[in-house]
């Protein structure tokens, strides 16, 4: 594998972001932000983390976790897109009867051939799988070190973890749950993965060496393409030949031409911009900036601004479905406390 020389560099956002039982949520209520039709934003539960959208169930499900090690709360939450209420929550297992810890978890993808839920337990170093029918622990798998983002090739029966701990990227196998492949970049430090489905190929954004990881499906020889400062989420284009990446560090959007292994676009969005997510209706592409606590949405193409919507404090992930936009919080706003759920249109 390559050798790698990490850069020593990163806002505290990106620390407290590494680390990637609720009540039914009152109806949901306008906020404030941008231009077009106003966001609307609800609680779910203390400690979101990351979202993901199921087009087979038409929910949304979420990670949560709160505190540090011990890890008492934590939860997979089954959302309506559509009211933003609760519909069912779903505790991790216990792997402390003396202290009470769960298997807390953090990042989040649907498998929707399987009508399943994968999640990363990031301080346990594992991912695991729920059913998306009654919320029950399928399986845990181990040995992915510092577990952060997970990304479901349904086509392929795949399911990719970032081990941010190694510098590795772990395939399991969808249907037994067994590991397939295991690519590993030697000082890298890879966090949101993305896969185009339609070649296998997964794309890891290296938070540690700015660039983006890319493993072709019939090979274990990873591709190195430069992006911009501190790239720590990815997403792809409809086609799969551009990739966006958050780049926390510098504030903006790299658009990476594939084909070209080159950064076309860089566009400013924000400070601390922690995730991105593409919408495939419109080809725009939406990012969150932590500390600016702002959603921005971005023409790719044109490499501008569209619109900037207001989030709660501390967005912490941005969802695309079907034109539609979800932004997780870590605002504690709630009636108690719990973080936020925002909805808008992207264009």
């Amino acid at each position: 594998m390559p050798r790698i020389t990490p850069r020593i560099r990163r806002s505290a956002a990106v620390v407290v972001a590494l680390v990637a039982g609720a009540s039914v949520a009152p109806a949901a209520v306008a906020s404030p932000g941008g231009t077009g039709a106003a966001p609307v934003s609800a609680p779910v539960t203390k400690g979101l983390y990351q979202s993901a959208y199921s087009e087979r169930n038409h929910v949304l499900w979420t990670a949560s976790a709160v505190g540090r090690p011990p890890v008492t709360a934590s939860a997979l939450s089954k959302v309506d897109p559509k009211t933003l209420k609760v519909l069912a929550t779903y505790t991790p297992p216990v792997t402390d009867a003396d202290t009470g810890a769960l298997e807390a978890v953090y990042g989040i993808a649907v498998d929707d051939e399987h009508n399943t839920v994968w999640v990363t337990n990031t301080r346990d170093n594992s991912v695991a799988v729920y059913s998306q029918r009654d919320g029950a622990h399928l399986a845990t798998l181990p040995n992915v070190a510092h577990a952060r983002e997970i990304a479901v090739d349904e086509k392929h029966n795949t399911v990719w973890a970032s081990g941010f701990g190694d510098g590795s990227l772990v395939a399991f196998d969808s249907r037994t749950y067994k590991e397939k492949k295991r690519v590993t970049v030697e000082g890298a430090g890879p966090t949101g993965v993305a896969v185009d489905e339609r070649t296998g190929t997964v794309y890891a954004a290296d938070l540690t060496n700015d660039q983006l990881i890319v493993v072709n499906r019939r090979s274990t020889t990873p591709k190195l393409i430069p992006t911009g400062d501190g790239p720590i989420s990815v997403a792809l284009s409809k086609n799969g030949r551009t990739a966006y990446t958050a780049d926390n560090t510098a504030g903006t959007v790299s658009v990476v031409d594939l084909d070209k292994g080159i950064v076309s676009k860089s566009v400013p969005t924000g400070a601390g911009p922690l995730s991105v997510a593409a919408d495939d209706r419109s080809g725009a592409v939406v990012a969150v900036n932590r500390t600016d606590a702002t959603a921005t949405v971005v023409d790719p193409r044109k490499g501008t601004v569209v619109r900037t919507v207001t989030t709660g404090a501390n967005p912490n992930h941005v969802e695309i479905a079907a034109g539609t936009a979800y932004v997780v919080d870590k605002s504690g706003t709630g009636p108690a406390a719990e973080d936020l759920l925002t909805r808008f249109r992207v264009r």
